[in-house]
């Protein structure tokens, strides 16, 4: 990190993507408040999902991140939240057998309020207002009130944000996440499925549970088989949010991003002399960073440079997003590039951006065949390049949701009508997302053995 970094040097950059608040009076009293707020996360935390991460980069792990497309207040709920991290454990679960590897759980939650929009209006109707940038930010309803930026919205996000986290550590910790109980919840899937590859999968999953419990291994007597370490993300997008839950940290001197053990840069907002780059420069969590197709590798590089100039394993994590079809197109450019100048990063794949398309029936959609091809084909390109494809990134939600076609279910386009929840993008339901983990999974359990002794 540059001496002559700030948390507020951001302020000094270009910025886009933000709300332009009209009433500044207000937006400072509302930074002051949260200045004043405990951190949601703490430096400790951030710097063992670094090492973890590091893992990844090196091959020794795999990295898992999902959840929704933009938090909801209107949605918050206990039960939601147990949904989602349910279903982020049972994909852990089978994406750990498959990979034969220690699995990094990241979820999009207690912070993934804001949007970067395509346009900065909409219209319904004949009638043209701004467009909705997350809960955070304004409100959904589309009234000329709802659609003016509040800072207050950044004092709810933070409540719900901290409520969020404390249920999700209770979970973490209290036996929730108890292998066993995972597994029979899996079992349940893969019997509903009626998918043989599936079933035989969860048969070999429960094999090895009953394997270790027979040579004494089981959750009273090791804590790694009735707990997890489970950490958070969201794009770091609005920034006054970001710089006025950031903290210095007493043991090294440094800056956390208090507001989640993970911070990513959006594809929209990754401008090497932009406000987005400057900010998360400087803080010591680790960083993501979005690449679609517009990316070029000499850009690649400089970003890299910024964002990670010590070339520290675990620091950076490139989430490639193109769409299905179109990953052999930019993909193997960037790693050459990475690759040539011997940098240190996790590569992971975000296959639901590129994917989204408009339904016969006129809702936002992604094909879960689509998604799944374009999983496929990163796979495919990092073992072509002999390098590691370390991890997926998902948009899902526990809940029964109708938003994205196919899966085991086949979802219609007639169908997304039925329970089309989402504010924004729409995300894997509970069925598509474990399936995708599967067959994840068996892509993983077929690597080579060389490829697998890079991992």
């Amino acid at each position: 990190m540059s001496a002559t970094w700030t948390k507020a040097g951001w302020r000094a950059k270009p910025r886009i993507q933000m709300p332009d608040y009209v009433n500044a009076e207000a937006l400072c009293e509302v930074e002051t408040r949260l200045a004043s707020y405990p951190p949601l996360v703490f430096a400790g935390e951030a710097r063992a999902l670094r090492r973890k991460l590091a893992d990844v980069s090196e091959g020794k792990a795999f990295l898992l991140q999902g959840g929704d497309c933009a938090e909801s207040f209107n949605e918050f709920s206990a039960d939601n939240i147990r949904d989602t991290y349910r279903v982020l454990l049972q994909m852990a679960m089978v994406l750990t057998f498959g990979a034969k590897l220690p699995v990094v759980k990241v979820s999009r939650m207690a912070g993934q309020f804001a949007k970067p929009r395509s346009a900065s209006t909409e219209v319904k109707g004949g009638v043209e207002l701004p467009s909705y940038r997350g809960d955070i930010i304004n409100g959904f309803d589309f009234t000329p009130e709802a659609r003016i930026p509040d800072p207050q919205r950044m004092l709810q996000a933070y409540t719900q944000a901290a409520a969020t986290l404390n249920l999700l550590r209770a979970f973490s910790q209290g036996g929730f996440a108890d292998m066993h109980r995972v597994h029979e919840w899996t079992l349940g899937f893969a019997d509903a499925a009626a998918s043989t590859s599936y079933r035989d999968l969860a048969n070999r999953i429960s094999e090895a549970l009953r394997f270790m419990e027979a040579a004494g291994v089981n959750s009273s007597n090791t804590d790694a088989l009735g707990r997890v370490d489970f950490y958070t993300s969201h794009e770091a997008l609005l920034l006054e949010y970001e710089e006025a839950l950031a903290r210095v940290d007493s043991t090294s001197g440094n800056v956390v991003a208090g507001s989640g053990h993970m911070i990513w840069i959006g594809d929209r907002t990754r401008q090497p002399d932009g406000a987005h780059v400057e900010f998360c420069r400087g803080v010591l969590n680790p960083i993501g960073l979005k690449c679609g197709p517009s990316l070029e590798p000499d850009e690649l590089i400089t970003l890299i440079d910024k964002l990670n100039p010590e070339n520290e394993a675990g620091r950076l994590t490139l989430i490639a997003r193109f769409g299905a079809g179109k990953v052999g197109d930019h993909l193997p450019g960037l790693i050459r590039a990475v690759e040539r100048e011997g940098r240190k990063v996790v590569w992971s794949c975000d296959p639901m951006h590129g994917n989204t398309t408009k339904s016969s029936t006129g809702y936002k959609t992604r094909a879960f065949d689509s998604v799944l091809s374009e999983v496929r084909e990163f796979f495919e390109i990092h073992a072509a390049e002999g390098t590691y494809a370390g991890g997926v990134h998902f948009e899902m939600t526990g809940q029964d949701v109708t938003e994205c076609t196919g899966g085991v279910r086949a979802v219609t386009d007639e169908d997304l009508s039925d329970r089309y929840h989402t504010a924004c993008d729409p995300r894997l339901n509970a069925s598509q997302a474990l399936e995708l983990a599967f067959l994840v999974a068996e892509e993983l359990d077929r690597a080579p053995v060389k490829h697998r002794a890079a991992m």
